[in-house]
C-alpha cells in the first residue's frame, strides 16, 4: 500500500490573506509545513495543492512538488481529491492543511497505522480537551467517539452535555488532519452537502450523516493552525521556545 500526503494551500483566506506564503522565522509557512511532512519519512510522495501561481512558484523553488488545481473547488478536500485522482486506487492520502507548521511525525505515524485495519475508510486526529473556557469556545470542534474509537459525532457546542455534572469521562478536541482511502476520498467529495454539515459548518458530518465511519486516534498534537497574524506570532513564540 502506498502512502501519500498532499497540502492544500489556497492564496485567498478572508482573515489571512496570503497566509501560506507569510514568513515564519523565514520561512514561508507552507514551506515549514512541507518539510516537516517530508521529513517525517512516512510517504511515498508529498504533494501541494494549490489555487495559486505564487504558492506554486515559491513551493518549486524550496524542492517541493506542487500541483495548480482549479481555484473554484469549494474546500481543501476537494482540492486534495483533484491531486489525488491520478494516485494508486490502492492508496492512503492524507490531507495536511498547508497553515499547520508545528506538525510532527508521531501524529500522522499514528494516523497512518490505523489503515492496517481493512475496515478503517477514514481516520482523523484528536486531543484530550481539559479547559471549560476551551469547551465553551464555538471555534473549537468537540467530538464524542463509541468504544471502536469511531466518531459519533462532532460539534461546536459542548458534548458530551455533563448534566449532573457526574464527570469520569474525557473530552476531546478534534484536530483537522484527516487520511482517506482511495475510494473513500472519491465518494466523499462527490457528496453533496450534508444537512448537519451546513448547519454546523463541519465538513466531517459529511462523512457520519453519509455512513462513512472515522476512526479517531488519540495524540499529543494539539494542532496549531494559523488563521490570523495574531495565530502566526504565537506559532512564533511556540517555536522560539522548542529552540531555546
Amino acid at each position: 500500500m502506498k502512502y501519500y500526503a498532499i497540502i492544500p494551500a489556497r492564496y485567498a483566506s478572508q482573515r489571512f490573506p496570503g497566509k501560506a506564503l507569510a514568513l515564519l522565522k523565514g520561512k514561508p509557512i507552507i514551506q515549514h509545513v512541507y518539510e516537516r511532512v517530508a521529513e517525517s519519512a512516512l510517504f511515498d510522495r508529498v504533494i501541494i495543492a494549490t489555487d495559486d501561481a505564487r504558492i506554486q512558484t515559491i513551493s518549486q523553488s524550496f524542492g517541493a512538488e506542487a500541483v495548480m488545481t482549479d481555484p473554484a473547488l469549494p474546500s481543501g478536500t476537494d482540492r486534495v481529491a483533484a491531486v489525488a485522482r491520478d494516485l494508486p486506487e490502492d492508496s492512503v492520502i492524507a490531507n495536511i492543511q498547508g497553515d499547520e507548521p508545528l506538525i510532527t511525525k508521531e501524529p500522522l505515524a499514528r494516523l497512518l497505522k490505523e489503515f492496517e485495519d481493512d475496515r478503517v475508510q477514514m481516520a482523523s486526529l484528536m486531543t484530550s480537551l481539559e479547559s471549560a473556557e476551551d469547551m465553551a469556545n464555538p471555534n473549537i470542534v468537540k467530538l464524542v467517539i463509541d468504544r471502536f474509537s469511531n466518531a459519533l459525532y462532532f460539534s461546536r457546542q459542548a458534548i458530551p452535555y455533563d448534566r449532573d455534572n457526574a464527570g469520569g469521562f474525557t473530552a476531546y478536541r478534534h484536530i483537522g488532519v484527516y487520511a482517506f482511502r482511495y475510494h473513500t476520498l472519491m465518494d466523499f467529495v462527490a457528496l453533496p452537502v450534508a444537512k448537519l454539515e451546513r448547519i454546523e459548518k463541519l465538513e466531517q458530518l459529511r462523512a457520519l450523516e453519509n455512513g462513512i465511519p472515522i476512526r479517531m486516534v488519540l495524540s499529543s498534537y494539539q494542532g496549531t493552525g494559523i488563521d490570523t497574524p495574531q495565530d502566526l506570532k504565537r506559532v512564533e513564540s511556540i517555536m522560539a521556545k522548542e529552540l531555546s
